[in-house]
């Protein structure tokens, strides 16, 4: 599969189909496949639970303690879906700042995301696990066909492609897990793709902390937003492979400064700067940089 289109013309379920072609690809048994992605959904699981119930500090003391706190908090909008959502997105990324063991996905600095859309849905539906692995099939085929047209990483395309790739794989899989067609699962990862675009990379001091951990919270709340516009037959304008053109283009529009490099964005705010310091043992003295103004074009 090297297209959304082909995706979004397959027969129903998409995951059966991508499933099909992978097999046929690689020659590995079906089963061995569906075995495997269980173990990566418990694997997911597993830092959830570990990020819910920690509260120490990452290596650079910038995050560590959010999830649980948002966890152990009140619902104070009543909103136990979206408190689930954006706790479990938070928990892994913060195990993976305190270099715990997560499944990238298709990043590390995106790890969240899926995991907190797609389980976070799952536990709020008292769905099992193995309800999952279907959905996590075909958030595989949409990665795969998001990376045979733009990147999938922040230093080569902004954060909009590890950030912007993972919702889409959340929102496609979300469709599928509640029964949308491979139309309405395309469609919810193009609208999460669209809404995306432009979203640069700026983590502060390089470390994939701060602003990484409560983004992937807000994007996995876009995924399940995607989900659900997808879900009412809403679609994407822009036919979602001319939407993945656009992300390309844009990525390469995007200065360095803005890819992951710590030289622009949040990173070069004056605590930025001085969280840099501190961690390369300059506490005290002055930090070199500053914020980087851009030409208008």
């Amino acid at each position: 599969m090297t297209t959304l289109e082909e995706l979004m013309n397959a027969p129903a379920p998409a995951s059966a189909w991508v499933l099909e072609r992978d097999c046929a690809e690689t020659g590995l048994d079906p089963q061995d496949i569906r075995d495997e992605m269980l173990r990566r959904i418990g694997e997911m699981r597993g830092s959830i639970e570990r990020g819910l119930q920690s509260d120490a500090k990452s290596i650079t003391g910038m995050v560590g303690w959010n999830a649980k706190g948002l966890w152990d908090s009140p619902d104070v909008l009543d909103a136990p879906l979206l408190k689930r959502v954006q706790a479990y997105a938070m928990a892994v990324n913060e195990e993976n700042a305190r270099m715990g063991r997560i499944v990238a996905a298709p990043t590390a600095g995106s790890a969240g995301t899926i995991p907190g859309a797609l389980i976070g849905v799952a536990d709020h539906l008292g769905l099992a696990d193995e309800h999952l692995v279907a959905p996590m099939i075909l958030a595989a085929g949409v990665g795969k066909a998001i990376s045979k047209r733009m990147f999938i990483s922040g230093a080569a395309g902004g954060c909009q492609a590890e950030i912007g790739s993972s919702a889409a794989m959340a929102a496609a899989a979300i469709v599928e897990l509640l029964g949308g067609t491979p139309r309405a699962a395309v469609h919810a990862a193009s609208m999460a793709l669209m809404n995306t675009i432009g979203l640069v990379c700026d983590p502060v001091g390089g470390y994939v902390e701060v602003p990484c951990v409560s983004r992937n919270a807000f994007f996995a709340v876009h995924a399940v937003s995607a989900a659900q516009l997808a879900l009412a037959q809403l679609e994407s304008f822009i036919p979602p492979d001319e939407v993945l053109g656009a992300m390309a283009s844009v990525g390469r529009m995007m200065p360095a400064a803005l890819r992951e490099t710590a030289e622009g964005g949040l990173a070069q705010t004056p605590t930025g700067l001085a969280v840099t310091a501190r961690m390369e043992g300059k506490e005290g003295g002055e930090a070199a940089g500053g914020m980087v103004e851009l030409p208008m074009a």
